[in-house]
């Protein structure tokens, strides 16, 4: 008979903003392999915290035990990996968004390979480093990572204290498809070779992995009953109802548009541009035209420049101006602002969600988009309230107009998000993994508003590691390779 390792009976949180509609009730047993699916603002994340006791009980237990029946503290038999943890690592709280290419301001940024020698059996890291295969990583400073790298460095440093049980919220997402495939090979490996146990938190059936033994369905703050992997991978029916996105196609007829008119030739023009950190090659001779009205894709693998190269375009790198980059027919250096540069760009990354770490409402962060702040510090005008709140309505995001931004999923915040880019009606959309963390629906509704929004003299860049979730309207690429 199976042991029950995690059990958590009847409990109901102590928590006001957010909870679920009966008693939580789960259990854990030796050699399952679980995942944890549901929408964009289901209550997955909501049941994990609750799990590893961020939130504490009014009623009900969570207990912990070994094979032998030992008691355990949740916090030393589980590990959670979450994409907004890397804040902790790279103290978002007390930065801006454009430090991260800053070098020389923070000379104390730690390497890589500092956290890693933190932990007490290095034998096992170093294995984890070969299995991951993040060599080329350990001499990098934290912040110069990418999205992907970042996750990758999170899982070995999450799994270096061999936890009983590894949680991993959204694990594919920001990976290329290499380190896809690397990371499905070492959970099957661990499984196989030692008693690691993996729960996964998915808004996408095509991230569960077969490994999987199973499935705990999610549908607004409801747990429906637990299915095998088989059964539940032939359930198109709880597919039609697990996923059911509040974005409304109706109106994107009426999608509201600014009166803002730029007239410009080439919205890019980089020559023979040359980047580098610490002696390392990023961006070796790249030369590129974006012309007004062309649609590109960014491709390349994770660590192949692809946020150095958006980060020349939007002002957030100095070294910008150490190269011959034309934007909108204005060369980079004769006078423009920053915000000047930033006036006629809507931008989205998978990092800028970290940066708003403070007590902001919904409302205010869709509004930041009129004035390209991390943060609202201008009054809005009322026009420009009913354009924020009209675009949170298309993106079904309305009734978070009032929540604070850190208590709702990290689904919904990349809602709100796309929705802030949304407002000024940008000239040129950069869309760096804009999918990241969206459930199925979502992410087909979110491509079709694109390929609406954007078909006529709209510039697009758009990066994705996934070629299914490339909009229909991209008609060009530039493939980056890493040095």
């Amino acid at each position: 008979m199976n042991t029950d390792l995690i059990e958590i009976k009847n409990a109901i949180p102590r928590i006001n903003f957010f909870s679920f509609s009966t008693p939580i009730n789960w259990k854990i047993k030796k050699g399952e392999q679980w995942a944890v699916i549901g929408a964009n603002g289901s209550g997955k994340t909501l049941l994990i915290e609750i799990l590893t006791g961020k939130y504490g009980l009014k009623s009900g237990e969570i207990s912990c035990k070994d094979e032998c029946g030992k008691q355990y503290s949740i916090r030393n038999f589980v590990k959670y990996v979450a994409f907004k943890d890397i804040y902790s690592l790279t103290d978002c709280r007390n930065s801006y968004y454009q430090q991260r290419w800053n070098i020389g301001l923070e000379e104390d940024i730690p390497l890589v390979k500092d956290f890693l020698k933190q932990e007490d059996n290095q034998e096992w890291v170093n294995h984890l480093i070969s299995t991951f295969r993040i060599n080329d990583l350990l001499n990098k400073k934290i912040n110069l990572l990418s999205s992907g790298e970042l996750r990758k460095f999170l899982l070995v440093k999450s799994l270096a204290s061999k936890p009983r049980i590894l949680i991993i919220d959204q694990p594919f997402i920001g990976l290329d498809s290499h380190s896809r495939r690397v990371l499905n090979e070492v959970f099957n490996d661990l499984i196989k070779f030692t008693d690691l146990q993996i729960i996964l938190l998915v808004s996408d059936i095509a991230d569960i992995p077969p490994l999987i033994t199973h499935i705990l369905p999610i549908i607004d703050c409801n747990i429906l009953p637990f299915q095998n992997f088989t059964d539940f991978i032939n359930n198109k029916d709880l597919h039609k109802n697990l996923f059911k996105s509040r974005i409304d196609n109706h109106l994107f007829s009426k999608l509201p548009k600014s009166q803002i008119v730029i007239s410009y030739n080439n919205a890019i023009l980089f020559k023979d541009i040359n980047i580098s950190y610490d002696k390392r090659t990023i961006l070796n001779h790249l030369s590129w035209t974006v012309k007004k009205g062309e649609k590109w894709a960014l491709l390349g693998p994770n660590g192949s420049g692809k946020s150095t190269l958006l980060s020349l375009i939007v002002a957030d790198n100095p070294q910008a101006y150490a190269n011959d980059i034309t934007l909108f027919d204005q060369p980079r250096g004769t006078g423009e602002s920053i915000w000047d540069i930033k006036r006629n760009i809507g931008y989205i990354s998978p990092e800028m969600h970290l940066y708003y770490q403070k007590n902001v409402c919904c409302l205010d962060v869709v509004s930041s988009g009129f004035f390209d702040t991390i943060g609202l510090y201008n009054k809005c005008s009322e026009s420009q309230k009913e354009i924020a709140l009209l675009w949170m309505k298309i993106l079904g995001i309305e009734s978070l107009h009032s929540s604070s931004f850190l208590n709702i999923s990290t689904g919904e915040q990349r809602l709100v998000l796309l929705a802030r880019i949304f407002v000024k009606d940008p000239s040129l959309l950069i869309l760096d993994e804009p999918l990241h963390g969206l459930d199925m629906d979502n992410k087909k509704k979110i491509i079709k508003l694109l390929n609406l929004y954007c078909s006529s003299d709209k510039t697009v860049i758009f990066v994705s590691h996934y070629k299914e979730e490339i909009p229909e309207i991209i008609n060009h690429e530039l493939v980056l390779t890493k040095h």
